[in-house]
């Protein structure tokens, strides 16, 4: 995917209603892929919650491979579901607070959510209202949906939000063969998106303008570092997407993000990153919130950023040769900004 995609039609039909809603349309797969995952890649590192999941899942990749645990497996459904729990209900108490709600829509309530089997989805159902009815993430025992849960247990206000925003369509336009532009926009980035914090302006925008020399190269010393955060930085991006975060277990230079732009002050840098995220979700979860209530929202508001060019993501990138390549790093909508 290069910088210049942003491909609704893909996402609406990777994840159509359709196909979602049936239980049985996406078996549970859990394997050795699971073994794929590199726990300290720059892009998990946010996911707060992956220390705790990361013990729970090491131990289960390969297990598919070895005939003396294969009926241990098949006698253990809803593994993914049932880590999740347990990492939502640590996090909880590790914060102090209690466990993450739904947003109310319509003449719904608030619902504690927590993580259910996928045969708990009745057939017909939509997704999403499933879950702002009941609070229950439907969940299969794959990689799709261990990144899912994570991206739920990180940013419970943004994704609840985003669910709340799929209800209000569903209610307005039903279910059909087109989710709609409000829709899938959330798809997009629900699936593929990511956050670009910064204290200095300049550099959102020039991300905005496609301009990486400007955003990505130059102000490379402001960039933060994943795994050694600097108070003095001034900009760091967190991926939201967990198809994405799925996609870059092989990471290619062409994977391509759709991001958002949160502007901060400086003081964000100081904050340990178990505050900084808390504070982002509330922020991402306002911006999407102005987002999707804007009559001409679509994909294309999502600026597109070529992931492995963010600074300290991959090494290769510390070369300024690396932004060269003009498949991946194109000019894009630069000229009409």
């Amino acid at each position: 995917m290069t910088a210049t995609d942003l491909p609704a039609k893909l996402y609406r039909n990777a994840t159509s209603d359709a196909s979602i809603n049936k239980p049985f349309a996406c078996a549970s797969k859990l394997d050795d892929s699971f073994a794929a995952i590199d726990w300290q890649a720059p892009w998990l590192c946010h996911l707060n919650q992956l220390g705790y999941i990361s013990k729970s899942i090491t131990p289960l990749s390969g297990l598919k491979n070895d005939p003396a645990q294969t009926d241990k497996l098949e006698q253990t459904p809803d593994i993914i579901a049932k880590v999740l729990n347990s990492a939502l209900q640590k996090h909880a108490d590790d914060l102090q607070q209690p466990l993450p709600q739904t947003k109310p829509a319509l003449n719904n309530q608030a619902h504690t959510l927590q993580f259910v089997s996928q045969n708990e989805l009745p057939e017909g159902e939509a997704y999403e209202r499933f879950i702002g009815t009941t609070g229950n993430i439907p969940t299969r025992d794959n990689l799709h949906d261990l990144f899912n849960g994570s991206i739920w247990l990180t940013f419970p206000k943004t994704k609840a939000l985003l669910n709340y925003y799929h209800m209000l369509e569903i209610k307005e336009q039903g279910i059909g063969a087109s989710r709609g532009r409000v829709r899938d926009t959330i798809t997009v980035f629900d699936e593929n998106g990511a956050i670009l914090v910064t204290a200095e302006s300049s550099i959102g925008k020039a991300l905005i303008d496609f301009n990486w020399q400007e955003s990505l190269v130059a102000p490379r010393d402001k960039w933060d570092e994943p795994k050694q955060l600097n108070k003095q930085a001034q900009a760091a991006v967190y991926i939201f997407g967990h198809a994405l975060l799925e996609k870059l277990l092989y990471p290619r230079k062409a994977l391509c993000a759709h991001s958002i732009v949160i502007n901060v002050t400086q003081e964000f840098f100081a904050l340990s990153l178990s505050e900084r995220i808390n504070h982002l979700d509330q922020k991402v979860a306002d911006y999407m919130d102005a987002l999707l209530s804007q009559p001409d929202v679509t994909p294309r508001k999502l600026s597109p950023l070529p992931i492995l060019g963010v600074p300290y993501y991959w090494a290769e990138n510390v070369q300024p040769s690396f932004y060269d390549d003009s498949h991946v790093f194109r000019s894009g909508r630069r000229s009409q900004s």
